[in-house]
């Protein structure tokens, strides 16, 4: 069971990590210019794509576990109809969000609170962005569908190549060229697109076989639309909690001020980092859960949990104590702003508990979007937001400021932990 985790795991983990590593050095690259809005920028062009993006991160989670099940069942026709649907959807949504560019930029800064120069520099990186829409929607389809097929593999390559070169083309806009804001946005465009142009070459060279399965009177099938919808319904709004805290987290951060949203920023990318990496655990659970739920091998399934649990949290773990060690080196890395350095070193603390407390919430994500039970996702999520994040930042705020938000970010993740671990036991490991 061990090798199957880790031969999912590790290029999950490979090509997760490429993510923020692709964060860490768009914060560097800006973080390191003149002046501090640049960064705030960032951050909140980040947040606002983020709010859109990961909205539609079921058309990954939901193709991984409805794919995975369809594989455990050996079923050809299944398996390549749910990619097809998927990358329907995705055209679709991704067209409107094209379309709908003026609206959503204009309720993203009527909802944060943000300086001039912020508000300026994050509308010339938002009008550029906006245009990876189509290629960023259906790479979510895409490689969630080669997760399910078991095949970790591709999913790494893609990613890989697609943040290398998105780092090389931001490192030469912003460090060449003298670009700023405008040079990531460019190089994130460029770079999306032949992340997606090599994702389908991938797939009609490996696939082409499989292909041929597709039936298209099968496309608009309702029982299966209606299972696609459903799982991915509950993923949608598990996931609009998800952004909903995160972007509040970023907005409340530059009600701050320039320095504190910068802060924050950064520490919010060291957050992202362990939590890539503890994700490439949670994808192999969403592979071997769905896969092993759909060939009905039920005690694989507790095994495959067990396992995935002692690497992930062994990660979270390790993680904490490397930020405890090498606090202010780390954060050197990122800026020489002293006085961003200064302000992050405040709430540091929040930082070192959160890969430990993150750990838990991710791995059991990962177990129910492979066996599709996605409703107690959805529960945990809303119980997470409503019940944990927002009393406690609200609560706190008036007394310990700054601290109040990551306050809220550790309760939010222990509340998703905690409300999933209860569920778990009728859900997954089927005992009452």
């Amino acid at each position: 069971m061990n090798r199957q985790i880790l031969n999912l795991a590790i290029p999950n983990i490979i090509s997760n990590l490429s993510v923020p590593l692709l964060g860490a050095v768009d914060t560097a690259l800006v973080g390191h210019l003149e002046e501090a809005y640049y960064l705030g920028a960032i951050a909140l062009g980040g947040m606002i794509f983020n709010f859109i993006f990961w909205g539609f991160g079921f058309l990954r989670m939901g193709t991984t576990g409805l794919t995975a099940q369809a594989f455990g069942k050996e079923d050809k026709t299944e398996s390549v109809m749910i990619l097809a649907r998927a990358l329907t959807v995705a055209g679709v949504f991704s067209l409107l969000i094209v379309l709908l560019q003026a609206w959503i930029a204009d309720l993203s800064f009527w909802v944060v609170e943000a300086s001039p120069e912020v508000e300026r520099y994050t509308r010339i990186y938002f009008d550029i962005r906006i245009y990876t829409a189509p290629a960023t929607l259906c790479l979510y389809a895409i490689n969630g569908w080669f997760l399910g097929m078991q095949n970790a593999r591709y999913p790494m390559i893609v990613t890989v190549v697609l943040n290398a070169i998105n780092i090389a083309l931001d490192v030469y806009f912003v460090h060449s060229l003298g670009m700023t804001v405008d040079g990531v946005a460019w190089g994130t465009l460029i770079a999306r697109y032949a992340g997606v142009t090599l994702a389908v070459v991938l797939l009609l060279t490996r696939y082409k076989d499989w292909l041929k399965s597709y039936v298209h009177n099968l496309l608009m099938e309702v029982k299966a639309l209606k299972k696609f919808f459903s799982v991915n319904r509950d993923i949608f709004i598990r996931t609009l909690c998800l952004i909903f805290s995160f972007s509040f987290f970023t907005a409340k951060s530059a009600s701050f001020g320039d320095v504190i949203l910068a802060a924050n920023s950064i520490l919010l990318q060291l957050w992202m980092i362990v939590s890539y990496g503890i994700d490439g655990f949670a994808y192999a659970a969403e592979s071997l859960i769905g896969r092993y739920k759909g060939s009905r091998q039920q005690q694989k399934v507790v095994q495959a949990v067990k396992y995935c649990f002692i690497w992930g949290i062994g990660i979270g773990v390790s993680a904490s104590i490397v930020y405890a060690v090498f606090d202010v080196q780390i954060l050197r890395l990122f800026t020489d702003q002293q006085p961003v350095i200064d302000a992050a070193m405040v709430v540091f603390l929040w930082t070192i508990a959160g890969p430990t407390v993150s750990s838990f919430s991710y791995i059991w994500d990962g177990v129910f979007i492979g066996a599709t039970v996605t409703e107690p996702m959805r529960n945990s999520m809303i119980i997470a937001t409503l019940g944990f994040f927002l009393p406690a930042y609200f609560i706190g705020v008036p007394y310990i400021g700054n601290h109040a938000l990551w306050l809220a970010m550790v309760l939010f993740m222990l509340g998703r932990g905690l409300t999933l671990s209860l569920y778990a036991p009728k859900h997954i490991l089927q005992r009452r």
